[in-house]
């Protein structure tokens, strides 16, 4: 870890192009130099100037500079997307959608033409190429590193132009330079149809140098990034209505009154039609790709969107008023097959599966417990024989937010909500809190990397730690205050409640193998005494060989262990990031 931040931390020597070579491997380790580090955000957030009002200028400014007016964008046909919850999936669902629309052109007229569709999205979870989508595939990586390189190559040219001093940074940070990047991707690759998602906000966010989207749409509002937007609901939503733009029709989502009074003013400032969108009453019949009931609120939004921006184009068969008229075919299509990994995903390797889901505000986190309660109710357990219900595991991290809060909301709602075996103040049978280092070596894939952590807190594991402690604290309020009856019966009877087993791991690939030896251990229930302990070790090299396990298709019910992973988007990727080496590697998990 400590070689990893120094590595990047120097901002590399690569910001001399003459010094690169120009692979893929390059062009992310260039662009983690852009990161910024833990230090320079917190000594930004002790000013308590948070918010540059100057960041559309400047964004400007970089546009110019390699070449573009944000007038060029026109030519990508923008729909622009904000929102706090479920922005990323309502673009996914608005660019499936648009791909069952997709027609060969021959360049004399686009209008009720889509031939190539642009999504702009963030964070990754594996690759960062994923941010940057072309009819719904990452650009490859011999396409992302040419792109790269022109736009790196064109700022340096710039500055040199410009006769900058050599303290004057030459490139943008790491979220602008990959908004510059994707808007040049695009119009080099003649995209005539882009799905733009906001960073943070919307007024001050480096994607709000369109000056006319087609549409814009704003999701579900929520608190969330409260020093760059406000602790306030209505701040919040402030922000988010930046998007909007006169000339292009607005749809929002249900939202808090003060919200909805909040964009419903903008709207009429800016003279841009506000439409609230209801769920689609057609969607109670449509198999959604993306997992999860609060998914219906985004693709009726994304139906919406999607319906304004064919219309604009010239499509004339597409309903006006799409959630009162039946469903078109091809929207059908594209919501059922509409694709969005690590957001209520599941998978299987042998003998568990993985529930996973990068929730990580509290109200995202409220959803995601939701959804794997539900999802879990039919794993067994709850007819009485006790050795055939899964151990049921949590991996669970936040490395920069209130970590304690979220793992709080996570355990009241699965309390609430839970219907799998154990009472309801013991939802898992293990706890695991382990970092975002992704490998055991001490290693991230470089397109993993992140510098906004404190390093330190990481390597000591002092949020793990943490988040063990107040877990524990949490189970035995909640068990003492919900079942003291049954506790004095047990005693009398002379039985003894196990506890559920907390552990704090180093890295994501040692929480994997830990659910690996769980689930091998098929003829252990995870309720027996070696079970019982609660000590929070750290068990780098402490775990036993991985057994060697028959590759066998599991069929639905017979896992062994059911896991949970949420918290954060960083751990997901990490998490999806191992599994797949796994599997090209021959082994289980």
């Amino acid at each position: 870890m400590r070689r990893l931040s120094k590595r990047l931390g120097t901002r590399l020597q690569c910001r001399n192009l003459a010094s690169m070579r120009r692979t893929y491997a390059d062009a992310v380790t260039a662009l983690n130099s852009l990161q910024s580090n833990h230090a320079t955000i917190e000594a930004i957030r002790k000013t308590g100037q948070v918010i540059n009002k100057q960041a559309i200028p400047e964004m400007i400014e970089w546009c110019r500079r390699i070449g573009y007016e944000p007038a060029d964008l026109d030519r990508i046909r923008p729909i622009h997307i904000a929102g706090t919850k479920g922005k990323g999936s309502t673009s996914a669902f608005i660019s499936s959608i648009l791909a069952r629309y997709r027609r060969p052109s021959d360049g004399a007229d686009r209008a009720g033409r889509v031939r190539k569709i642009g999504l702009y999205t963030s964070p990754h979870l594996r690759s960062v190429r994923e941010r940057i989508q072309i009819n719904n595939e990452p650009l490859s990586e011999d396409a992302f590193a040419k792109y790269f390189f022109e736009v790196w190559r064109h700022l340096e040219e710039s500055a040199r132009r410009k006769g900058l001093a050599t303290d004057v940074p030459t490139k943008p940070v790491y979220f602008r330079f990959l908004t510059l990047l994707a808007f040049h991707a695009f119009l080099r690759e003649d995209v005539d149809t882009a799905v733009i998602e906001t960073g943070i906000g919307g007024e001050y966010d480096s994607t709000n140098v369109l000056v006319h989207p087609t549409v814009t749409g704003i999701t579900s509002l929520g608190i969330d990034h409260v020093l760059l937007l406000g602790n306030a609901i209505e701040d919040i939503a402030w922000h988010k209505a930046g998007i909007m733009k006169s000339g292009a029709r607005a749809f929002t989502v249900p939202q808090p009154a003060g919200a909805l009074k909040v964009l419903q003013k903008r709207a009429k400032e800016k003279a841009v039609t506000l439409d609230v969108v209801e769920s689609h009453p057609e969607l109670e019949r449509v198999r959604l790709g993306l997992g999860g009931d609060f998914q219906k609120t985004n693709a009726s939004l994304a139906v919406s969107v999607a319906a304004a921006h064919l219309r604009s184009l010239g499509f004339e068969d597409i309903p006006e008023h799409p959630t009162s008229s039946p469903l078109p075919e091809s929207f059908r299509q594209g919501l059922e097959e509409a694709r969005w990994g690590g957001r209520c995903e599941k998978r299987r390797t042998d003998k568990v599966v993985w529930f996973i889901d990068g929730g990580h505000t509290l109200e995202s986190i409220e959803l995601a417990a939701k959804w794997y309660s539900s999802e879990t109710a039919s794993l067994g357990g709850r007819s009485g024989a006790r050795s055939r219900a899964p151990k049921r595991v949590l991996v669970f991290n936040q490395q920069t937010r209130d970590a304690v809060a979220l793992a709080r909301a996570l355990h009241e709602t699965l309390a609430r909500t839970s219907s799998t075996a154990g009472d309801a103040s013991r939802p898992f049978t293990h706890v695991l809190f382990c970092t975002n280092v992704t490998f055991k070596d001490g290693g991230y894939k470089a397109d993993l990397a992140s510098l906004n952590a404190n390093s330190k807190d990481v390597e000591d594991l002092s949020v793990q730690t943490s988040l063990a402690g107040a877990w524990r604290d949490l189970e035995r309020k909640q068990h003492q205050h919900q079942h003291q009856h049954h506790q004095q019966q047990a005693q009398q009877q002379g039985h003894r409640k196990a506890e559920t087993v907390v552990q704090v791991l180093k890295t994501i690939e040692h929480a994997v193998e830990y659910v690996d030896e769980l689930a091998a251990d098929s003829e252990v229930d995870g309720d027996t005494a070696q079970g019982a302990s609660t000590d929070s070790r750290v068990l780098a090299g402490v775990l036993p060989a991985e057994k060697e396990k028959e590759e066998e298709e599991e069929e639905e019910g017979e896992e062994k262990v059911a896991v949970f992973v949420t918290g954060s988007l960083h751990l997901v990727g990490g998490l999806l990031e191992v599994l797949e080496q796994r599997k090209m590697a021959g082994k289980s998990g």
